[in-house]
């Protein structure tokens, strides 16, 4: 039964997109319906595959590159006081600056190509995990702590062998939540200016009307973001093999 739930949700989605096409009286070029969108999937598929493969670098290229900042960042406002009196209060009002607004400088600075989309999909991520993880870190179980003391272990030791361990749930949240808004900064990136990408072309779709390609590339954009989800979702489960999930389907 739970293979055919998530068919059983498209399919209704699908109907009703259908009726609203139908209730609306809206023209192609405002509102395609789902066979209209269907047919540009397989009529522009060659297209579709050549900028989405662009779009998928981008956001995989982020997601490792922002990762890895953003959990070694963590370690090290964990491991380094002087660290977190410095690099937090900085860390904190990056975000107070809108992410989006920056990617004008970045293509400025870094070009059309990949790196600018790359780099736009890195400041989106960095964030929650570095914020995700060090939360863990610096939450770990006093009794552990405790214990690590008496046992006169070293700071390096009770980082690596309790407090990462111990963290790691908390870093897979933050891989979850990064993973969900990484196509955000390549697709941003793509329409401030690019020359490839869904992003670009979603964006030049537009402005020849052509609705039924923009609805298929955002169907492609939206398989790709839960094909990452879910595959990061799978890997921070086999991190944790000791946690359980408490909820049950009913």
């Amino acid at each position: 039964m739970g293979f055919h739930r998530p068919l059983i949700t498209a399919a209704g989605l699908l109907l009703l997109w259908q009726l609203l096409v139908w209730a609306s009286g809206a023209p192609p070029y405002i509102l395609p319906g789902p066979a209209a969108v269907a047919r540009a999937l397989v009529e522009r598929s060659d297209l579709l595959f050549l900028h989405a493969l662009t779009t998928a670098a981008e956001i995989l290229l982020g997601m490792l590159i922002g990762s890895l900042v953003g959990a070694a960042s963590a370690v090290l406002l964990a491991a380094f006081a002087p660290a977190r009196r410095w690099l937090m209060p900085i860390l904190v009002v990056s975000q107070a600056l809108p992410v989006f607004a920056l990617a004008p400088l970045l293509v400025l600075w870094l070009g059309y190509g990949m790196a600018s989309k790359i780099a736009m999909a890195v400041l989106i991520i960095y964030f929650p995990v570095t914020a995700a993880f060090f939360d863990g870190l610096r939450r770990t179980d006093p009794g552990w702590l405790e214990l690590a003391r008496v046992m006169n272990a070293r700071p390096p030791a009770v980082l690596w062998r309790i407090r990462l361990p111990a963290a790691l749930p908390a870093l897979g949240s933050g891989l979850r939540v990064a993973a969900s808004v990484a196509p955000i900064g390549a697709v941003v990136g793509e329409w401030v200016g690019s020359s490839a990408g869904l992003g670009y072309l979603m964006l030049h779709a537009n402005a020849r009307m052509q609705v039924d390609l923009v609805f298929a590339a955002l169907f492609l954009l939206a398989l790709m973001a839960l094909a990452l989800y879910f595959a990061v979702d799978r890997t921070a489960r086999r991190l944790v093999p000791w946690q359980r999930e408490t909820l049950t389907e009913t």
